[in-house]
């Protein structure tokens, strides 16, 4: 038998540096979002979440947080049946002539004008409540993507020093529903496992309590950490460092509040992007003298190299598209539920969104992707070498 037949190959990771930072992902998702909301589109909004799956698919890593863009995508569809089931219980501001069918109306009191329980159910009503729905279900689905390509513990370590103590609580918060989904399933699995019924009231009662203890535990045994490692010190600075920090901080954070609304919203568009930008230096300035009072250090922090600046440039291009097309071709992404018309996919929007598709090819792969190529021909490989060794007749090829 050949010397290194009975060797296992070592299994290849990548190196640290070459992950991708953390932020990239959120502004990349965050772009996406942005698209999203210009367009009630459904052809537009299947495309996004299309593009966001196929990123997720081939760059997530095998951590729990990983699989959380599933749940994301359900979460979305049960917002788009709440949402159809609103409208055909309490009606649809749209007026409409296709009736689908007439509920007995529930008469209400004089005060509770304006609203209805039951009447006429419209055609146009149900499409404009579906196209509203699945703008819904598309920016879930943006935000699931960031969820589940962005490490939570990476991206509070790139958070500025003066934005750690609220960053942890926002980690933690984002951590939480990837590990609950996680060990629901792990723990479907194991009552699987055992021969018992993981369905129904009584399954889900009996998954429910564990899944809470494990989240319980988790937080305290952060808190331990978190309290064992120092946390919370900080240096003293000037009083009027800290009041023109907190000044510059919530004025700038309040005008990148403002500017996003109003890129969000089509009358707002012209004045969105200065007071955005005023915002974000503004809110800048005050993380910058923020970080004065924080004494920790960060070790090997991630670096924002040319693959992140290509990822978040591809999401802010989908944006700038989307953004563009709605105020060029309003009609286009917005199709119109009176009267009813069918749905179109316009060409030069529908290839903005195809730049989101960037960081499936920019981005590094996971570091898991090696390791489960190695495991794949591990069983390929063994299997040639026995049959050589059982197949070989001179003895230098025994030896």
């Amino acid at each position: 038998m050949a010397a290194g037949a009975g060797r296992r190959a070592a299994p290849a990771t990548a190196p640290r540096g070459s992950a991708l930072h953390a932020g990239a992902w959120w502004l990349w998702a965050l772009g996406l979002a942005t698209a999203a909301s210009r367009t009630t589109d459904p052809l537009l909004l299947a495309l996004l979440v299309a593009v966001a799956g196929y990123v997720v698919a081939v760059r997530r890593t095998d951590a729990p947080w990983a699989r959380s863009y599933a749940a994301f995508v359900r979460l979305g569809l049960v917002v788009l049946a709440i949402r159809l089931v609103f409208a055909f219980v309490l009606g649809s501001p749209v007026p409409g002539t296709h009736t689908l069918v007439t509920l007995p109306e529930l008469p209400l009191p004089h005060w509770a004008r304006g609203v209805r329980v039951g009447g006429r159910v419209t055609a146009e009503g149900m499409v404009f409540a579906l196209y509203d729905g699945l703008r819904l279900a598309a920016l879930l689905a943006c935000l699931g993507a960031a969820n589940a390509l962005a490490s939570p513990a990476r991206l509070l370590k790139s958070l500025p020093g003066a934005l750690y103590e609220a960053g942890v609580a926002v980690v933690v918060a984002m951590t939480f529903a990837p590990h609950l989904v996680a060990d629901v399933r792990r723990l479907r699995a194991a009552r699987r496992l055992r021969g018992r019924s993981d369905r129904g009231f009584a399954g889900l009662r009996q998954v429910g309590l564990p899944v809470l203890e494990g989240a319980l535990e988790r937080s305290v045994a952060l808190a331990a950490a978190m309290d064992a490692r120092g946390y919370g010190r900080t240096a003293q600075v000037p009083g009027a460092v800290r009041r023109a920090t907190a000044a510059l901080t919530v004025g700038g954070l309040l005008g990148v509040c403002a500017g996003t609304y109003a890129l969000l919203a089509a009358a707002g568009a012209g004045y969105g992007v200065p007071l955005l930008v005023a915002g974000v230096l503004a809110a800048a300035a005050g993380l910058r003298l923020g970080g004065r009072r924080s004494v920790r250090t960060r070790y090997r922090p991630d670096r924002w190299g040319a693959r992140a600046w290509l990822v978040t440039a591809s999401g802010v291009a989908v944006a700038a598209v989307m953004v563009a097309a709605a105020t060029a071709t309003p009609v286009a992404l917005n199709p119109p539920a009176v009267p009813l018309t069918a749905p179109t996919l316009p060409l030069w929007p529908a290839l903005g969104v195809l730049l989101g598709l960037a960081p499936a090819v920019v981005a590094p792969p996971p570091p898991g992707t090696a390791r489960r190529e190695v495991r794949a021909l591990g069983p390929r490989r063994r299997s040639e070498g026995t049959t050589r060794s059982m197949t070989s007749n001179t003895p230098e090829e025994h030896r």
